[in-house]
């Protein structure tokens, strides 16, 4: 019922600001025989009811522009109409375009000019990239985090600038479409509902909170003047063989108007897919082992007057099961997996002026995720069994038992004002009410580092059930002063949690050597956390073809909801009872980041850029157990919690060439050179070395996706004819794994003496990395469907067939001691498609 009445709520009072999804336009008009400025002219973006004039300078400007392209008509009495097609709007920032017309005593034919997305955009503070939707269907990508991997500074797995890969926050025109419970992006949405990507490494703006190394913001497509449609279809084994995963990805999308005031826009992606490892899937279960449907559906209605409203839905579902290959020959003893997403959002943009706007919405998102089939009393939690040699599981199942759901109100609102020429004003806050449950059942044996379970010994006890309603908000003030070229961005951003939950007080009573007892003296109420954030960037002329920016920033997250509620509700400290608790009075995570950035435009249509970027990261999430380091845990001799203690540092250059608007060729290559160490490298990280008798380390160490240098490169060749074909290249050299070799799985290596060696976290490097993908596509357009153009295209991923190393273990084999095969990347894969654009 609560679902509905907000609904019902966000419908009719439209409340929710979309941040980072509208740009504004401007420049100057003139005479172009005698340079004067034309006051009056009338400048219009074609097919919208967005407009304005100029003014005694010459000078026009258009705010509140949803960042996309557009035509841009410019008309006065006396001058050639003149059509600035196919300009690009960017989101946050300032698009120029100056335009000389043509004086004429009669009306002639309207002026065409292709426009081109500037070189450099010098009213950039920070390392900004955007992929629109031409681009983004032109490269071999299927994944928002794919187009996040070929940024400069991203590593193979997503960690961008030596951070972990939860601290990148996706947003979907604005908001989160996060998991806030275990991290990552919680939903999906089909590629052609994409109109632009922007990715943000360094130096966001106020606007943004709750990330601490990038922003991913996706923004729609709106409905359109026309009915349009796309019809979609690709698979990987139209011919059979082998070297496929038996993929098949459908997409279908359409656009247009209902009525004069009322448009809509819809797309549907359907994936399926038997994965990599069909040749084992095979014998237990049928196609398809992995089914992804996704829809966007969205309305758009006008009133005129400068306001609009929209109404979107979001809906994400798939289906899949693990594979592990220790599992091999007991694939069914893994239990399928499950997650649904749907969000309804409600928007109300309206223009109070030519120079102010504001945005208003409500959304609510829902997110539900399952592990394993039917009640969760009918779960087995007898221990699987291994083969004789201990390598793989023969039979048993995996104990592992999970129903996940996560409710998000959010209501949100910003105000956009350009109070003088020269000043951009921009201020809002967000308030979010969640709805977290979680239960878990889960059990694990007991193993040593080396992967090998130790007999007779009791599982870890992992089970969790937690229901909780946190609240959290911010608040953010942001002004952009932008005069003769220097721009100086200055904000501050507030940000609230309130985890409105209790966390049992404990007494820890020493009782032997290596046991205490525990002791639960009752429950304190969890505080109230908030957060400051300033935020200033600078950038600066060097001359007409070159800029420089630097800005520092403070960035602050909130722990995932997992590790502040798993384990609190009936709270049991005997032993063997719980083997990790919660800490609801858990700190954000705060990052401290700074970059500098000289961008130059040399030769025809070349731009060389050089970016410095250093961050350190403190409060980040670990777990402590309060016995002696060299005892086993899991309940019977201790008991351990979330808490912040470890920090991370990154450093590094990063070198851009890249080329565009060339006739033929552009492109881009990029170097990295980055350094990522911490003291920890995920949350659960000392539970384990408690578990495995490790000391821990009490030094940095180098963190294991500390990808030290990286070559990326684009290139793409687009002929008249519409061709075009794309190559996507990436070297880096090894990363760092940890070697300390075992001759039987359980004993630690000893040296000559007999003595234990001691455990160096990362202490080894793996093989280097060489990977390429390929697309090309050819436009048809046949006599009798002139009004359809078809697309044939061939997407080739690891063009040659390199076996890439993923992982190795301490003994430092690929694969470990059974060759896993997932221990390399995906081998070559090729799909054919067809598009279809009417």
């Amino acid at each position: 019922m609560r679902i509905f009445t907000f609904i019902f709520l966000t419908i009719v009072f439209v409340s929710t600001a979309l941040s980072g999804i509208y740009g504004v336009l401007e420049g100057y008009v003139k005479d172009k025989e005698t340079g004067e400025a034309l006051i009056g002219v009338n400048v219009i973006l074609v097919g919208t009811s967005m407009g304005t004039v100029t003014d005694a300078s010459g000078y026009y400007q258009i705010s509140n522009v949803k960042a996309g392209t557009y035509d841009i008509q410019f008309s006065i009495i006396g001058y050639k109409t003149t059509v600035q097609k196919g300009v690009t709007v960017a989101p946050d920032l300032r698009t120029k375009i100056n335009v000389a017309l043509t004086p004429t005593d009669i009306q002639l034919n309207e002026i065409e000019i292709i426009a081109e997305r500037p070189l450099i955009q010098r009213d950039v503070t920070a390392t900004t990239y955007s992929v629109g939707s031409i681009r983004l269907e032109r490269l071999p990508v299927t994944s928002v985090q794919e187009v996040l991997g070929l940024q400069p500074g991203v590593t193979l797995d997503g960690h961008v600038r030596g951070g972990k890969t939860t601290e990148v926050v996706y947003l979907v025109d604005g908001l989160p479409i996060q998991d806030v419970i275990g991290g990552g992006a919680g939903a999906e949405l089909p590629k052609s509902a994409i109109t632009e990507m922007t990715i943000q490494t360094g130096g966001f703006d106020a606007e943004y909170g709750n990330a601490l190394s990038g922003i991913v913001n996706i923004i729609t497509k709106t409905s359109t003047d026309k009915h349009r449609f796309l019809t979609r279809i690709d698979k990987d084994n139209w011919l059979g063989g082998k070297q496929v995963s038996k993929q098949t990805d459908i997409e279908l999308s359409a656009s247009g108007p209902i009525n004069s005031s009322l448009g809509y826009f819809t797309a549907f992606n359907l994936y399926l897919t038997d994965t990599r490892w069909w040749q084992d899937f095979q014998y237990f279960f049928n196609y398809p082992i992995q089914r992804e449907l996704s829809n966007f559906t969205k309305f758009d209605y006008n009133f005129g007057n400068g306001k609009r409203l929209s109404l979107s839905g979001l809906f994400s579902f798939k289906r899949w099961r693990d594979y592990e290959f220790s599992w091999r020959f007991n694939l069914d003893g893994l239990p399928p997996r499950s997650r649904d997403a749907f969000r309804i959002t409600s928007a109300w943009n309206h223009s109070i002026s030519e120079k102010t706007f504001y945005n208003v919405t409500m959304s609510f998102y829902n997110l539900n995720q399952k592990i394993n089939e039917g009640p969760k009393n009918k779960i087995d939690t007898t221990i699987y069994q291994y083969d004789f040699y201990l390598q793989y599981i023969i039979d048993g199942n995996r104990a592992w038992w999970v129903d996940s759901r996560q409710n998000i109100y959010t209501l949100k609102a910003d105000i956009t004002s350009q109070i003088m020429k020269s000043h951009l004003l921009k201020a809002g806050f967000e308030f979010n009410q969640y709805f977290i449950f979680s239960d878990i059942l889960k059990y694990e044996p007991r193993k040593t580092y080396f992967g090998k379970p130790i007999p007779g010994e009791p599982q870890l006890n992992f089970t969790s059930n937690y229901k909780y309603y946190p609240r959290s908000g911010s608040a953010y003030i942001q002004d952009k002063f932008d005069e003769e070229g220097l721009t100086l961005n200055l904000g501050g951003r507030f940000d609230f949690l309130d985890p409105a939950a209790e966390r049992p007080a404990i007494e820890y009573i020493p009782i032997g050597e290596d046991e205490f007892l525990q002791q639960v003296t009752g429950y304190v109420k969890s505080k109230f956390k908030y957060s400051i954030s300033p935020r200033i960037g600078i950038s600066a002329p060097i001359d007409v073809n070159g800029y420089i920016f630097i800005n520092y920033g403070e960035y602050f997250q909130f722990p995932l909801f997992d590790y502040l509620y798993a384990g609190l509700n009936n709270v049991t400290l005997a032993k063997g009872a719980k083997a990790l608790i919660g800490n609801p009075d858990l700190l954000p995570e705060k990052t401290k980041a700074w970059e500098i950035s000289v961008k130059y435009i040399f030769a025809q249509n070349f731009v060389a850029s050089v970016t410095y970027f250093n961050k350190t990261t403190t409060n980040q999430i670990d777990t402590k157990t309060l016995v002696p380091t060299n005892s086993r845990i899991a309940g019977d001799y201790g008991f351990a919690e979330y808490v912040n203690n470890p920090y991370g540092e990154s450093n590094g250059f990063e070198f851009t060439l890249s080329r565009e608007h060339g006739a033929w060729v552009n492109g881009s290559i990029s170097y990295t050179f980055m350094i990522a160490q911490g003291l920890s490298e995920y949350a659960d990280q000392s539970l384990n070395y408690a578990q495995w008798g490790f000391a821990l380390y009490p030094k940095p160490f180098y963190l294991s996706w500390d990808q030290r240098h990286t070559i990326k490169g684009n290139i793409e060749l687009s002929t008249p004819d519409e061709t075009n074909i794309n190559i996507l290249f990436q070297y880096n050299t090894p990363r760092p794994y940890t070697y300390y070799p075992t001759s039987d799985g359980f004993n630690p290596p000893v040296s000559e003496r007999g003595i234990i060696l001691p455990f160096i976290p990362n202490n080894a490097r793996m093989k280097d990395y060489l990977n390429i993908d390929f697309k090309a596509s050819k436009k048809f357009i046949f006599n009798f469907l002139k009004n359809v153009t078809f697309y044939l295209y061939a997407d080739i991923r690891n063009v040659l067939n390199t076996k890439n190393v993923r992982w190795m273990d301490s003994n430092g084999r690929i694969g470990g001691e059974l060759g896993d095969p997932s221990a390399y990347y995906n081998p070559r894969r090729t799909r054919v498609g067809l598009r279809a654009e009417f």
